[in-house]
Parts: structure tokens; C-alpha cells; sequence
């Protein structure tokens, strides 16, 4: 539920402090709060209304916890939260600013990798509405910043993850493993761009026509099936221009969010998705749809990693309590080790790992996963539990969630090098070892 109500007030303000008040006696570092786009620049361009949200960490300042700030540029259904108006309004006359996949049908939770640097928006590009934006923040939370804001995640695409809204018209127990996402008319101009470069014009014409639907078995007569397209020079310019644009649009906004902030002194992240689907299948189809041209024969991690490196921001990666055990065989998934190819890039590239759950409800093994996902050489100098709500705060949950916590602070990664705070939280040197509730 959005914390913050249509006249800027806090939506459940007792509940919310009763909420804070027991995680600070828990143990707990801090919470995270999104701050919604569609909420706090709802009505015009430039238009910025943060009262709610200053009386919300305000509250959270003085409860004691530490807040980590995540600025959402996607909507979300779930939480009832569209995009800003005047977003909206522009998108009626202006589809495309909006993905589309190969039926035409628009993804309008958030804004095309397309319109990043077209002036669409009143003369003004996506990426210089969303430097508006963060500037804004920056100012108006400047008092904030240290002492309590200590950290800020940039929104990267759909859910706030670096992706294509690749499964976004996918049943909930559909077998397919999404659809290509290139096909407002800005992305397909740059695709056509690309192929007359190469003097293949008509590679350029529109995405690969054996691509699968969304709920399709991806490995059944398509693109991806063994010795399919996606292993010619074809498939490979075409994933290669693909993934390009959505590493490109994780530079930009990264970038973005580093320049911005870089004298406030924060911890600056981006979150990836774990599209673990399909991953010990050659052609890894959920990925490569999502964006993420890892394949049998390329490590698709590699560059963002770089990119990540580069703007010496942090990657927060989302599913550590999800094991392999718990996949169902028919989706080929393997939580556990994607999530170890991708710290292992992220290693070789010096970047610094986050950690998040993907289930709000957990379960012994879960929380125990999430623990394992901890421990050792696997440690992680912050960890996001999402989320607080109902369910959180539900005596089954939050028992496990309070042994958790308590099992974190005592558990001891290395002897040698481990020290504990005077508040209980484990303490490595060199690195925070920090809990923080979503």
C-alpha cells in the first residue's frame, strides 16, 4: 500500500510508527521507502509535492532507524499507483512513448528505453525529467541525507529493475518465457539504424519473426529452440542491438543518479532481476527476452557489471531466498545458480552486492536460504527485507523474521574478523553488515 494518500498525508500513520518501534527494538537497521514519481510529481512537469514524504522521514528520523529511498519511475498496479498525469496525458497523442511488443500491445507502467533522449516531453528528453526529478529530491532532502537517508536506489524500468516488460502479458502459470519489446517506433528506428550500418537492411524491419508468445514453450519450434535463430548472425546482431539498449539505458540513468548525487555522500544502487527461467536451458529465453543476452555461450552479466563498476554504484539483486529445489522441472530454473553467476561477475568487476528476498512471506527454509545467501565470502554489506505490510507483520511471519534477525546478529562469518556493535548487528570489518526492512 502507498504510504503516502492523494492529499499528501501518511496513509496509516499509527501503524506505521508501531511498525518502526518494533523493528528498532528488533534490532533492525533501517526501512526502505519508495517514493513514487506518480505521487510526488502527479500533476504537471516540474511540479514536485514532497510534504507527505518529508513528514514520513521525519518520522522515521526520529524513531531512530536509518532509511534507505528508492525513486520509483515505473506505476504499479499493486500498489495502485499510476504514472504522473501528465505523463499519461502525453502518452495518449504520443504512444510510443510506452514499450510495445509485436502485436502492437503498449506496456504503460513506465517509459520506453526509446524516449530517452527525445525531446517528447515538452521539449524535454526522458533523462532530463528524471535529472529534474532527482535535483529536486537532492534539495528538498538535503537535511536528511547522512544522517538518515543512507542510501538511494534509482529506478531502472519495470518494477524499478533493469529489464524489458518482457512477461508482462504472461498468465500466472503460463509455460513461455515472455516476448521481445521493441516495437514503439523509437526502438525500431534505432534497430533499422543499426542493420543499414551493417548493409542489412532487412534485418532491421522488426524483431525476429520466430520469436514465441508469451505463454508459448519457448524451446517448441521458435527462435530459441536448439539451432534455432538465435545462434545465426542474425539472432546474434538482433540480441546483441537488443541488450545494447537496455545496457545503454542502465549507463544513462546510473550515470544520472551518480553525477547527481555524488556530494551528498550516499550509497547510490540499481537492482537486477533474477529471471531464473529457463536458465539451465542453452538459449536462456526469460533472460534474453528481459534483456539480458546471457546465453550457453555469452555471459550477458559482464557489461552491466561494467557499467555498474564504472559509476561506482552498488547492484542490489532480489531472490536470495528462493532455492531450486522449490522450481517446478518444467521451467528449467536454477534460482541458486544464477544468482552465484551473477555475484561472480559482479566480483571480477568489484562491485559491491545487495541482498533482497522475493517473497514477503517466508518459511524456515527461506529465511534459512536468505541466511546461507549471507554467510562467508557470500557476505553482503546490505540486505533489503521486502515487505512491511499485512503479511509482514502476520505471528507467523514475523516470528520467523524476528529469529532471522536475531540469528544475523550472532552469526559469525569469520572469527577473526568479526565484530559486534553495541546494538547487536553483525559488524565485519571494512564492511556493514546492515538489515533493513523494506
Amino acid at each position: 500500500m502507498n504510504s503516502i494518500s492523494e492529499c499528501n498525508a501518511i496513509n496509516h500513520s499509527k501503524a506505521i510508527s508501531a511498525g518502526l518501534r518494533a523493528l528498532k527494538l528488533l534490532g533492525v537497521e533501517g526501512v526502505e521507502l519508495p517514493i513514487w514519481w506518480g505521487v510526488a510529481e502527479k500533476e504537471s512537469m516540474g511540479k514536485y509535492e514532497w510534504s507527505g514524504y518529508l513528514s514520513l522521514v521525519d518520522m522515521i528520523q526520529k524513531s531512530g532507524l536509518k532509511l534507505h529511498v528508492s525513486l520509483c519511475f515505473h506505476a504499479s498496479k499493486e500498489e495502485n499507483i499510476p504514472l504522473p498525469k501528465w505523463i499519461r496525458e502525453v502518452g495518449e497523442s504520443q504512444p510510443d512513448i510506452f514499450f510495445a511488443d509485436r502485436s502492437g500491445k503498449r506496456y504503460k507502467e513506465c517509459l520506453s528505453f526509446g524516449v530517452d533522449d527525445v525531446p517528447v516531453f515538452d521539449g524535454k528528453t526522458a533523462m532530463q525529467v528524471y535529472k529534474g526529478f532527482v535535483e529536486s529530491f537532492k534539495t528538498v532532502f538535503a537535511p536528511f541525507m547522512v544522517s538518515t537517508i543512507t542510501g538511494i536506489t534509482i529506478g531502472l524500468g519495470p518494477d524499478g529493475e533493469l529489464r524489458y516488460p518482457s512477461q508482462h502479458d504472461q498468465t500466472k502459470d503460463g509455460a513461455g518465457a515472455g516476448e521481445f519489446q521493441c516495437y514503439d517506433k523509437n526502438m525500431m528506428s534505432d534497430l533499422n539504424k543499426d542493420a543499414q550500418n551493417l548493409e542489412n537492411p532487412l534485418w532491421g524491419l522488426c524483431g525476429p519473426h520466430d520469436a514465441p508468445t508469451y505463454n508459448q514453450n519457448p524451446l517448441t519450434d521458435t527462435f530459441f529452440k536448439e539451432g534455432g535463430s538465435w545462434e545465426t548472425r542474425y539472432g546474434d546482431f538482433f540480441l546483441t542491438w537488443y541488450s545494447t539498449q537496455l545496457i545503454s539505458h542502465a549507463d544513462r540513468m546510473l550515470s544520472l543518479a551518480a553525477s547527481s548525487l555524488i556530494d551528498s555522500t550516499v550509497m547510490v544502487s540499481g537492482k537486477l532481476p533474477l529471471i531464473h527461467s529457463w536458465y539451465k536451458t542453452r538459449s536462456h529465453p526469460a533472460e534474453v527476452t528481459a534483456g539480458f543476452y546471457n546465453t550457453i555461450n555469452r555471459n550477458g552479466y559482464e557489461e552491466i557489471a561494467r557499467i555498474f563498476s564504472k559509476n561506482s554504484c552498488k547492484m542490489i539483486l532480489p531472490g536470495m531466498d528462493l532455492l531450486d529445489e522449490q522450481q517446478p522441472n518444467e521451467s528449467f530454473s536454477s534460482p541458486e545458480l544464477l544468482l552465484e553467476d551473477i555475484r561472480d561477475t559482479c566480483r571480477d568487476h568489484d562491485v559491491v552486492v545487495c541482498g533482497q528476498n522475493l517473497h514477503v512471506a517466508g518459511s524456515v527454509k527461506s529465511f534459512e536460504q536468505i541466511k546461507k545467501n549471507l554467510a562467508g565470502e557470500n557476505r553482503v554489506e546490505l540486505f533489503l527485507y521486502q515487505r512491511m505490510g499485512g503479511d509482514f507483520f502476520s505471528p507467523e511471519n514475523f516470528r520467523l523474521f524476528s529469529g532471522f534477525v536475531r540469528k544475523l546478529n550472532q552469526m559469525e562469518v569469520d572469527s577473526d574478523d568479526l565484530g559486534v556493535n553495541e546494538r547487536g548487528l553483525v559488524f565485519v570489518h571494512g564492511k556493514n553488515r546492515k538489515l533493513q526492512a523494506v
